[in-house]
């Protein structure tokens, strides 16, 4: 309980006693003067009204009083009121301190994911010319004569370029560079169409003896390549260059024999007859 309100009971207990004492006083005072009897009618009638206007005076004054604790009570309530109000503001103020708090933390969250976003990018700039070094190393698939392998770039790019020298009709510089690149890379997935084309650059080239024995080597090591019938063809026409038309018979019945339905058997069946 307020202080306030502790006064506020102590006058209410005051005055309620006050007023007991005074009421009782003059009831007692009234009988007395029943009882004795010394006074006269008019006397008795004065002391009464005199008694009357003692009560009136004393309930004029509880009732002051009563105004006054009134108006102590809503002192007390303002007074607590505002007390109600300073600790909403207080809370107010710490709440808008936490925000402020809050927001400024947020802020330098923000800035540190800009930082880190930041720091990735330039390891991402700093790496790329390394990832794209490494990517030029990374094995292609390459589909080639019909099969796919797996080849470097730059052992692609060699295979294309004695191709396109062959195809230009540069076959002594394109037999180098299908040499070069058999020498460079022993264990190619170009090793048996890089064989194929060297024997036909060193037929073209009249080196029949080096055709033939090239070519063998791929009908013999690669039997299933899809160049096997030409590998044939161009073997038993080293033969007829060479005038030896026995040998060049029996290439090319090999060759029927081997795959009937070819264009290389075609070609191998028109070249028997004129040899007969």
């Amino acid at each position: 309980m307020g202080l306030l309100s502790q006064m506020r009971a102590v006058r209410i207990n005051l005055q309620s006693y006050k007023l007991s004492i005074s009421v009782c006083g003059v009831l007692l005072l009234c009988s007395s003067f029943v009882q004795a009897g010394i006074f006269e009618d008019d006397e008795a009638r004065k002391a009464i009204l005199d008694l009357r206007t003692r009560v009136d005076q004393l309930r004029k004054d509880t009732d002051q009083n009563r105004t006054e604790d009134k108006k102590l009570l809503q002192a007390e309530s303002a007074q607590e009121i505002g007390l109600m109000r300073r600790a909403v503001v207080d809370l107010q103020g710490q709440l808008d301190a936490a925000k402020a708090d809050n927001a400024r933390l947020r802020g330098q969250l923000e800035q540190l994911a800009k930082a880190v976003a930041d720091e990735q990018i330039k390891g991402l700039d700093a790496i790329r010319p390394l990832d794209d070094r490494l990517k030029k190393l990374e094995p292609l698939k390459v589909t080639v004569d019909g099969v796919e392998i797996l080849a470097e770039q730059a052992e692609k790019k060699a295979f294309d370029t004695a191709l396109g020298q062959f195809r230009k009709g540069d076959f002594a510089a394109s037999q180098d560079a299908f040499m070069d690149l058999l020498a460079r890379y022993p264990q190619t997935g170009y090793v048996a169409s890089a064989t194929f084309w060297i024997g036909n650059t060193q037929f073209l080239n009249k080196e029949y003896k080096a055709s033939i024995a090239t070519l063998r080597k791929l009908v013999t090591r690669f039997n299933t390549h899809a160049r096997v019938p030409e590998a044939y063809l161009s073997i038993a026409n080293s033969h007829i260059e060479l005038k030896e038309s026995r040998t060049a018979k029996k290439t090319l019945e090999e060759l029927i024999a081997l795959a009937p339905g070819s264009e290389a058997a075609a070609t191998a069946k028109e070249r028997l007859a004129k040899l007969k």
